[in-house]
């Protein structure tokens, strides 16, 4: 009687009291007040079913179809248990600067092969920006997760930075338009490198700051914050000295123009 009506998904939230007088004299039930799902108002989570995973022969098939698009010799390579091997080129795009043992020679294959870790060999510590738009090349496996990507790529630049400060995204070129897609540390870069082909004009990854909206200053180190503090101060003086050549040229400009004034009759 009183036309109260509510979603199927709301009906345990909605308490009525019925016992009042001229209430619901019509012997209503629950049952009855109850309306369809409205599609507009009630958002409702849907499990997308996940694709299977394709076959050893469905992946032999695609190698075999990546590798004929293949212009030097960065094959991939299928093994006996369905796993593969290839290289992925991931471009550096850093604003930041990042945190590397201080007077540290750079890495040997010597030091690669044994596994020497020479971070650990010493507790001092720089900063400093790697140079713009760096490229590096990685032997990887399709188990290869983007954790580890990131992880191996850090490992080889001897950056001591908290892994979690960096994300790797997918960049795609569509209609002219140049998209980015941050990727799931979970996700294998491999599979997606073997899918897109090897063109990386349609897909390419990159490595940049992990941007989740706000700055999480507590993941970084002491030095670091003071490492900040130093470049910020660096660049405010360096604007305030291009503002004040700014004007001084501005005013030697207004003097000469006066005093040619001056000199001028009438």
């Amino acid at each position: 009687d009183c036309r109260y009506t509510c979603h199927q998904e709301c009906r345990s939230l909605i308490q009525l009291d019925c016992r009042r007088p001229g209430q619901c004299q019509g012997q209503l039930s629950p049952e009855s007040t109850l309306v369809p799902p409205c599609s507009q108002n009630v958002t409702q989570t849907v499990e997308e079913e996940k694709p299977e995973p394709p076959t050893i022969q469905e992946i032999k098939q695609k190698i075999e179809k990546y590798n004929a698009k293949v212009t030097n010799c960065l094959l991939m390579k299928l093994n006996e248990d369905g796993t593969y091997t290839g290289f992925i080129k991931v471009h550096l795009k850093l604003r930041r600067p990042v945190t590397v043992p201080a007077g540290i020679r750079p890495q040997s294959i010597y030091d690669a092969l044994k596994e020497v870790n020479l971070a650990e060999m010493t507790d001092k510590r720089t900063s400093f920006y790697l140079p713009l738009d760096a490229i590096k090349q990685l032997h990887i496996s399709s188990t290869t997760t983007v954790s580890e990507v990131i992880q191996g790529l850090l490992k080889k630049f001897m950056v001591v930075d908290n892994p979690q400060k960096f994300a790797l995204f997918k960049e795609m070129r569509k209609d002219g338009q140049v998209l980015f897609q941050k990727l799931p540390l979970t996700e294998y870069p491999l599979y997606l490198r073997l899918l897109a082909g090897p063109d990386t004009d349609v897909l390419s990854f990159v490595l940049k700051e992990n941007e989740t909206g706000e700055v999480e200053w507590d993941a970084f180190s002491i030095p670091e914050l003071q490492n900040f503090l130093m470049i910020l101060d660096k660049e405010e003086k360096d604007k305030i000295q291009q503002v004040h050549r700014k004007y001084e040229r501005f005013k030697q400009k207004l003097q000469q123009t006066l005093k040619e004034a001056r000199g001028k009759p009438g």
